[in-house]
């Protein structure tokens, strides 16, 4: 089935809006285990000022159109990925852990109440899931905001990921986390969880390096010890003068 191009709808391109999540879903697992999910989920996101309630869910279209132009695919490669991801995100839950006095408690939602794709005109829509609504509408402070278009050069999702973290922190500059909960919030692989040179080598270093070079940050990460082991990480961060993107 070949793709055929959708007009983007007046208004802002998809890429010039902004991507709104609560705090605690930043750093939460996410669950979205591709680089195509993330896309997706927050391409449809970023259209949420656009759409209207409905029966406390979010119906949002998404074109193969727009999502080419925004993460520069041929519309073809991008309504396939719309595809795939129809087919898998029904599957993706978000893992929120609470401590309490009783132990952890731990919650899990998922993404989506259901997806529709239409074969013809190459769009996916997808419906957002009455307990994830929250994390996406109606926030107010307690919020972590940015531009599409930050993440739309992207290579990694864990680059992306990051990306949140630091947009989270923005105003301060900084931010330290324990391992455990970065590791969390990257939806680390267990193998990278318990070696930090493995958690360095595949998720730390080639995220930094990613957003240097592509979303115009200078970001200076630092490990901290309790005697030998690696307990947190801080990071340094401000966007580069000279960087390419007004955020």
């Amino acid at each position: 089935m070949h793709a055929k191009a959708l007009s983007v709808k007046e208004g802002r391109p998809l890429a010039e809006r902004h991507v709104t999540l609560r705090n605690d879903l930043v750093a939460a697992s996410h669950g979205l285990k591709t680089l195509a999910e993330q896309r997706v989920v927050k391409s449809c996101a970023a259209k949420l000022d656009s759409v209207r309630l409905d029966q406390g869910r979010y119906k949002i279209t998404l074109s193969a159109a727009e999502y080419a132009e925004t993460f520069t695919l041929d519309p073809n490669t991008a309504y396939e990925q719309l595809k795939e991801v129809s087919k898998s995100l029904l599957n993706r839950t978000i893992r929120r852990e609470e401590q309490t006095r009783r132990g952890l408690k731990v919650h899990l939602d998922h993404w989506v109440s259901g997806i529709t794709y239409h074969e013809g005109e190459a769009w996916v829509e997808l419906r957002f899931s009455h307990e994830a609504t929250p994390y996406l509408v109606a926030l107010r402070g307690n919020h972590t905001t940015y531009l599409l278009k930050q993440a739309a050069g992207l290579r990694s999702i864990y680059s992306w990921r990051l990306l949140e973290l630091l947009m989270q922190f923005k105003d301060t500059g900084w931010r330290q986390l324990d391992v455990e909960d970065f590791a969390k919030a990257m939806d680390a692989k267990e193998s990278h969880r318990k070696n930090f040179k493995d958690l360095r080598r595949a998720i730390i270093e080639p995220a930094v390096k990613e957003l240097i070079e592509k979303d115009g940050w200078l970001i200076e990460w630092t490990p901290v010890k309790a005697g030998r082991k690696v307990t947190a990480l801080r990071f340094e961060f401000q966007r580069d003068p000279q960087g390419r993107l007004d955020v």
